[in-house]
């Protein structure tokens, strides 16, 4: 399957998003990317696909939420890198610069790592969502350092227009401790 988006559906209740999690995926050719319960008490569910399949999984996602919704979005057009970088399936390629962006809103985030990638020449490393982290979100990116300071601000900026953003950083020369497992 060729994912080119992202649906997503935040909700209150751990078993409302087991049923949210089902309907959205009989309701369209969609591809689960995670559903797991999320820090304060939440549930998500994203989900990947074309753009219609994923629009029409999200609105089959909300008629049966309900009043659980907390929010959702779909996220169209995306780069490639990101859905590895969610899923965990990243190899470090490069031991660069350190980028990092970090959001108070999933949905905000994965926007602004997409933005962040399509604006500069850099390894998305990484998409952190809302686990162990009260809610929050990160990515991290790596390259040189011009790369990673134009990636970060592009990332940021959406994230920032919203008022959800909640910091970045650029690392110029980070020690290699920092990139994590995957070194």
């Amino acid at each position: 399957m060729r994912k080119s988006a992202i649906g997503l559906i935040e909700l209150s209740s751990v078993a409302a998003g087991y049923l949210v999690a089902d309907t959205m995926l009989k309701a369209a050719d969609v591809e689960l990317l995670l559903h797991r319960t999320i820090c304060s008490g939440k549930y998500v569910v994203l989900v990947g696909g074309n753009v219609a399949a994923a629009q029409a999984s999200v609105e089959a996602g909300l008629a049966a939420g309900g009043v659980a919704v907390i929010d959702s979005s779909v996220i169209a057009h995306l780069d490639p890198a990101v859905f590895p970088a969610i899923s965990g399936h990243v190899v470090v390629t490069s031991y660069a610069a350190l980028g990092l962006i970090e959001s108070f809103s999933v949905s905000a985030l994965i926007e602004g790592a997409d933005a962040a990638v399509k604006a500069a020449d850099v390894q998305l490393l990484e998409i952190r969502l809302a686990m162990a982290l009260g809610g929050k979100a990160f990515a991290r990116f790596t390259g040189n350092v011009a790369a990673v300071e134009a990636a970060v601000a592009a990332g940021a900026a959406p994230i920032a227009r919203r008022g959800l953003l909640v910091n970045r950083v650029v690392i110029p020369a980070p020690v290699r401790e920092l990139f994590g497992e995957n070194v």
